[in-house]
């Protein structure tokens, strides 16, 4: 019996250490905990060594593009648990079948909507909220949407953390775009529908650059050009984007 006093209250105080530690762990997942100052003191050196190697070296010269790449907390916007592979060159899972961007395509996107500052930009597709803040670093006003719930209200939610007031979350099927705030002078589309739409090429102002892969199993990253006198459409490179869903997939 003596025996059984001393175990049994033991057996318990394990018990309740072990579902802290699981409770802890539920969490792993978030994207939008820790301490952004402290977070990013600690992550500076592995942007400041992306921006150099994989986004300066590969031809980006744009130095407001290069400024917002160093600026932007990329660890932030990735799983807690691959936030040590942040600024790794490659894309990496956020979750719902979706990534976050390699560096070095953000930057190319970036560049080739040949922003200046103070614009009024568009982009489709949400996803982690990184490319977002990018755009947020540079444009004078932002507007993203999400076709995936979650991923829209989470972006939202680092976003707003960070302090990013002038980028602008809707959460719904971005394929007709945001007509209540166009012409924008610029867009972006993060995932490849097999065709432009339309409705984006409506939405843009005269001299703008929309940017997007098209594509299914071949994708080509392109951008097209609106003016007064047409629509200049010119390829950039094969690109690997996961499909638009929604609307697009419908036409």
């Amino acid at each position: 019996m003596k025996f059984t006093r001393i175990i049994f209250p033991f057996l318990i105080m394990l018990c309740v250490a072990f579902f802290s530690f699981c409770g802890k762990n539920e969490s792993a997942g978030d994207m939008s905990s820790g301490n952004g100052k402290d977070e990013n003191a600690q992550y500076e050196k592995h942007r400041e060594r992306m921006v150099d190697r994989q986004i300066e070296n590969r031809g980006i010269k744009n130095r407001a593009i290069l400024k917002a790449m160093g600026n932007v907390p990329r660890h932030r916007f990735v799983p807690e648990q691959l936030r040590d592979n942040a600024y790794e060159d490659g894309p990496l899972p956020i979750g719902y079948n979706q990534t976050i961007s390699q560096p070095y395509i953000v930057a190319l996107m970036s560049e080739l909507m040949k922003l200046k500052g103070g614009e009024k930009v568009l982009e489709v597709g949400t996803g982690s909220g990184y490319q977002a803040a990018v755009l947020g670093e540079i444009a004078k006003e932002v507007y993203t949407i999400e076709i995936v719930p979650e991923l829209c209200k989470r972006a939202e939610n680092i976003l707003d953390s960070l302090g990013y007031d002038n980028v602008h979350v809707r959460c719904g099927d971005g394929y007709r775009g945001w007509e209540e705030h166009a012409p924008y002078d610029a867009i972006m589309v993060t995932a490849a529908p097999d065709h432009v739409p339309p409705k984006l090429v409506e939405q843009l102002a005269n001299g703008g650059t929309l940017v997007l892969p098209v594509g299914k199993l071949a994708q080509e990253l392109i951008t097209v050009t609106k003016s007064d006198t047409g629509i200049v459409r010119e390829d950039v490179i094969p690109v690997r984007f996961v499909p638009m869903t929604g609307e697009a997939q419908d036409k």
